[in-house]
């Protein structure tokens, strides 16, 4: 009993952001497959201006579809990242609720996956750069720029790591959360290399600039949250040592009081 009551704990701690992002996939997928068979039904005529539009004439349309998924999931994970930072820094605390910022926090990260997740089930059905269902899951056994692909494999896998501990937190641990919580870190750089040097748009000025830009504020804003955690624990310290001395001169003030009466 305790056991199945655990199981069912769990899974209504998951509901929530699995289903978010079974839904952004599903909206995206259904998109397409409306697009397609719509060409079907409105004659031929309704189906070139629909080809025109969406390039479904290319042999390359999954291709372009994989590339704006990805660009759009790298995108929103580092929204999440900056507004994570800025939590706890508390630099967004005096013009927005600490519920809002959470709730944003969570709901841009659960965007994020299920965009990366489009990018990666979209590569099954390109035929202008093919991958196989065990190339996508397994790191570095693909032909296309292993190391890059395997490290964004790597990068998701902590990034899906990360996310659904936080709805486990309170069974974890605080600690432990906070612990795993840090790899998030580690998952946008992966990420960022991946999307570098694996991304065939990487070479354009445009995602240069926006590589580089969010790189650097993601830089900054973590140096800025270690000076800050670093200064909040100089400040314990400081705070009890200045009240046990105050609590020493207490005493000795009373026991100079006692030996003059």
């Amino acid at each position: 009993m305790n056991s199945h009551q655990t199981h069912s704990d769990v899974w209504d701690s998951l509901r929530k952001p699995i289903s978010t992002i079974l839904l952004v996939g599903v909206i995206f997928i259904g998109m397409l497959i409306a697009i397609t068979f719509s060409q079907s039904f409105g004659g031929a005529g309704f189906a070139l201006k629909i080809q025109a539009i969406f390039a479904m004439n290319s042999t390359q349309i999954w291709w372009y579809v994989t590339r704006a998924s990805g660009l759009t999931g790298y995108f929103l994970l580092w929204l999440s990242m900056v507004w994570g930072f800025a939590i706890p820094t508390g630099m967004i605390r005096p013009v927005l609720e600490n519920v809002f910022t959470y709730d944003f926090h969570e709901h841009l990260s659960l965007l994020g996956i299920g965009f990366v997740i489009v990018h990666v089930v979209v590569l099954l059905f390109d035929k202008y750069l093919p991958f196989s269902f065990l190339q996508l899951l397994i790191p570095f056994i693909d032909t296309y720029r292993p190391l890059w692909v395997g490290l964004g494999i790597i990068s998701f896998y902590l990034l899906l790591l990360v996310t659904f501990t936080f709805y486990l937190r309170q069974r974890i641990g605080a600690k432990t959360f906070r612990s795993i919580h840090i790899l998030s870190l580690v998952s946008y750089l992966g990420t960022t290399l991946h999307g570098l040097y694996a991304g065939t748009d990487s070479a354009l000025p445009i995602t240069m600039v926006i590589y580089a830009g969010t790189f650097l504020v993601v830089v900054f804003l973590t140096v800025y949250w270690l000076i800050m955690r670093k200064v909040r624990k100089d400040d314990e310290p400081v705070t009890i040592v200045q009240m046990d001395s105050r609590k020493q001169v207490q005493r000795e003030q009373t026991l100079v009081t006692k030996k003059v009466r």
